[in-house]
């Protein structure tokens, strides 16, 4: 099936390697059509890692984000912009997994977001043209080119994605060459153990600074303690993940580039936002319960960028359906992410189960019976798509299939009754809501 999306305006030579466009698009021009495969819809619904699947996901974000950059470059005035994109075209040409790291790196688009909003809106605070200075700069510095630029620092720092930050001697322009990062006082970006993934609590833009609940405030400059604490936990969420669902494993390093730590005060154990697509938020957690967030956290990751090329649903934000998750309503696209999510965790629990894990035969029963609560509702919505409805349709077919390892006893029949219980208790405390219960 094809439909409206983005796609990558850059060009990919025969040896994989992306070259920066650079001829400007014309401002609205129509979009291309992206191409989501039968094949690759049916395997994210059922939420299991395929290769089908992380190649469309990783597509899209790629196609996105150098959109959304072009977008930024379109709208910037003055000659500085086009000088730092021209520097970003060199270091490409030397290193170009470098530049892609830095341009695809979560934060980046957290800003170019920002930054584009700012460049349309009438009034309110001036867009960070600066940052994609520090874009160019990072990726310099990382293809090991030569090149001299200045910048402005804020807040005594300049912020290098990929990289960590600066900090200069001194207030006001900060001239900066290849030698910068080797001979300057620094603050590197934490590298998590096992892989390419980065603990991030220095980028300015690895969360939103507004318009967000205290649940996504990330956590300040952490102690090298709490580097250490962060460490050991997340060696062991690896650990368990390895053990328990190596595909779901090896899904979690393809797809997760950085992890940002919350703070003290958070009330979610873990959040993804659309537009940092490849970062977890997520606060300090035992090994388990941490491997349950990332398997959590990454369906969504992987889930939003399905929806920024089809359209599941017609739906609007109206919060009015039950979930087994949440105290409070719920809109269609939030009960369809939560379903999602869940779906994985209970098929990620019966492997627990099944290995031996303590106490994952009860995770799995629980939760296998809140998506099996709401999945009647999802697949009878009549704001549903047809690809909406072969999404849904393709999360029951893979509910259905853990009958195939039930757990022991009586466990799935009691979660179900416990939940039958908790579902009448709330529709009590909500019947305005009682005629949505089915739909």
């Amino acid at each position: 099936m094809t439909h409206p999306a983005p796609t990558d305006p850059a060009r990919t030579t025969p040896d994989g390697r992306t070259v920066l466009p650079g001829q400007r698009p014309a401002p609205g021009a129509a979009l291309p059509r992206f191409t989501v495969a039968a094949p690759a819809l049916r395997a994210l619904a059922s939420t299991e890692p395929s290769p089908e699947g992380l190649r469309l996901v990783g597509d899209i974000r790629r196609s996105k984000r150098l959109l959304l950059l072009r977008a930024v470059l379109d709208a910037a005035p003055g000659p500085e912009a086009a000088e730092w994109w021209g520097l970003l075209e060199e270091a490409e040409r030397q290193d170009p997994h470098a530049v892609r790291d830095v341009l695809h790196y979560p934060s980046t688009g957290v800003w170019a977001e920002e930054t584009l909003r700012r460049l349309h809106a009438p009034h309110g605070p001036a867009p960070d043209l600066g940052h994609l200075g520090a874009l160019a700069v990072a990726a310099a510095l990382r293809a090991g080119i030569g090149f001299k630029t200045t910048l402005r620092p804020a807040h005594g720092r300049l912020a290098l994605p990929t990289l960590g930050v600066l900090l200069p001697e001194r207030t006001g322009p900060l001239a900066l060459t290849e030698r910068s990062w080797d001979t300057g006082d620094v603050l590197p970006l934490h590298p998590l153990p096992g892989g390419r993934t980065s603990l991030d609590d220095l980028d300015p833009y690895r969360a939103p600074a507004t318009g967000h609940p205290a649940p996504v405030r990330p956590a300040r400059r952490l102690t090298p303690k709490g580097h250490k604490r962060w460490d050991t936990q997340w060696a062991g969420a690896l650990t368990l993940l390895e053990r328990y669902d190596s595909a779901r494993a090896n899904e979690t390093a393809r797809l997760l580039r950085c992890v940002v730590p919350l703070g003290g005060g958070s009330r979610s154990s873990g959040a993804t936002l659309p537009a940092a697509a490849g970062a977890v938020l997520a606060r300090g957690q035992s090994p388990p319960a941490l491997a349950a967030t990332l398997v959590h956290e990454v369906q969504h990751g992987k889930l939003a960028a399905l929806t920024d090329v089809l359209t599941l649903h017609t739906a609007d934000r109206t919060p009015r359906h039950w979930a087994p998750w949440r105290a409070d309503p719920r809109p269609l696209e939030g009960l369809l992410h939560g379903t999602y999510a869940h779906l994985a965790l209970a098929g990620y629990w019966q492997r627990a189960a099944l290995y031996g894990a303590r106490g994952a035969w009860a995770q799995h029963a629980r939760i296998r019976a809140q998506v099996a609560a709401v999945l009647p509702a999802l697949r009878a919505h009549p704001r549903l798509t047809p690809a909406g409805r072969e999404f849904v349709s393709g999360m029951a077919a893979a509910e259905r299939a853990m009958d195939e390892l039930p757990p022991p006893g009586h466990q799935h029949t009691t979660a179900r009754r416990a939940l039958e219980r908790a579902r009448r208790a709330w529709y009590a405390a909500h019947p305005e809501l009682a005629e949505h219960a089915g739909a």
